[in-house]
């Protein structure tokens, strides 16, 4: 089942006062431009929709994606189930926990921050959280408040000490528990660093709760307070939510499936599990790291603003692009990836995109934004965990990929 849609977007517009005196942002206006030819856009929403259509032999139930183009008609393409069960689509508007996507607001707040004096990329972590990250080889005081948003702090993984939320029945038992920061940061401290810090880059939860608990120590608030008071609310990103511990997505929503594999099965191997409906779970544990719920209009609506200056000030847009190259496996779904605090660069058929995608039981984000603003797109799968269809040739690299280049380069 596939269907496609058309919109007209009414851009939000925040006061320059009111941005300045709240965010201390820029208020640049996107540039205008003609409105692309009819034919284009019809030719565009079927590369799309043939995209999305594909998709679901990778195994996704379902797919929404949004193309927006500053200035001009929406592109918005679904395809397959949002409800299996009930055979209905994915809302059009549909609300879904963005996963690591969380991971750019947090860094954009945090940057707004330092753009404010209010603290120093070069400080250390033990500055702010004195005593937190120590034992087992961990020193917060040779760790950099820019190592933690870049990943290059060498910190490990609190997840990997996790197995329960990995696992079909760890998963039920304990998908309403609650995890605080401090809590997952213990964790990670019974392991030993991946490597010294500044000296390599690794992907790790563990440097996003650690920055969630910089901006509370700096500003006195909580990082959810300051992420809606600084990003959400001046960009009027209306379904956006930062839920703390509530486990429920509110509003229309697509079920979030989940496969757990048995012991040593791939998602090839049929021994990998029945999908189960994993929609509401206690995101505490994620936390600053991946927490927050969104939409594909609010998403782009962020990922434009960020790159066309809206959000922060020259010297931390500076910053927050300054790249080091990920890793071989991590680039091995997005070759040629480089990260810079919170958001990554990877190349594209047309030149390069900024992004971050966002993993979490039940759901998937992938997006991307051209260097000018003028192009964004995300896209939201109802899965974390697609299986093929039998026969079916898994592409080399992120399952997004087309779609994504199509939408950006066509």
């Amino acid at each position: 089942m596939t269907t496609t849609r058309t919109t007209t977007r009414t851009r939000r517009t925040v006061a320059a006062v009111a941005v300045a005196a709240a965010c201390a942002t820029l208020t640049t206006a996107l540039p205008a431009s003609a409105t692309p030819p009819r034919e284009h856009d019809a030719h565009l929403r079927q590369v799309l929709q043939q995209d999305a259509d594909a998709l679901l032999t990778l195994g996704t139930p379902g797919v929404l994606a949004e193309l927006d183009r500053a200035g001009h008609r929406d592109l918005t393409v679904r395809a397959g189930f949002g409800d299996v069960a009930a055979q209905t689509p994915v809302p059009w508007n549909a609300r879904f926990r963005i996963a690591s996507v969380t991971k750019p607001f947090v860094a954009a707040t945090l940057l707004q921050l330092v753009g404010e004096g209010r603290l120093s990329l070069d400080d250390t972590v033990e500055q702010h959280l004195p005593g937190l990250v120590q034992g087992n080889g961990n020193d917060g005081k040779l760790i950099s408040i820019r190592q933690l948003l870049q990943h290059t702090s060498g910190l490990p993984e609190y997840l990997a000490v996790m197995p329960q939320l990995f696992s079909g029945e760890g998963f039920q038992q304990h998908r309403f528990d609650n995890l605080t920061a401090q809590d997952a940061v213990a964790l990670a401290m019974t392991q030993t660093p991946t490597f010294a810090p500044g000296t390599s880059w690794n992907y790790s939860n563990t440097n996003y709760v650690l920055a969630g608990m910089v901006i509370e120590q700096v500003t006195g608030n909580t990082w959810e307070h300051e992420v809606r008071e600084r990003i959400v609310r001046p960009l009027g990103l209306r379904h956006t939510t930062l839920p703390g511990s509530s486990s429920e997505i509110h509003g229309p929503h697509a079920v979030g499936y989940e496969r757990f594999p048995g012991e040593g099965a791939t998602p090839e191997d049929p021994r990998y599990g029945e999908a189960i409906d994993a929609t509401e779970l206690n995101p505490s544990w994620a936390g600053a790291a991946g927490a927050i719920i969104s939409t594909t209009d609010d998403v782009n609506t962020f990922l434009q603003a960020l790159v066309s200056g809206r959000v922060l000030r020259p010297a931390q847009w500076v910053d927050m692009t300054a790249t080091v190259p990920a890793s071989e496996e991590f680039r091995s779904n997005w070759p040629g990836a480089r990260y810079g605090l919170g958001i990554m660069w990877v190349p594209t058929s047309c030149g390069g995109m900024w992004a971050h995608g966002g993993d979490i039981q039940g759901f998937m984000t992938r997006n991307g934004v051209t260097p000018d603003g003028r192009r964004s797109v995300v896209v939201s799968f109802n899965t974390d965990s697609p299986v093929p269809q039998p026969g079916v040739q898994v592409p080399a690299g992120d399952i997004a990929t087309q779609l994504i280049d199509d939408a950006l380069c066509r």
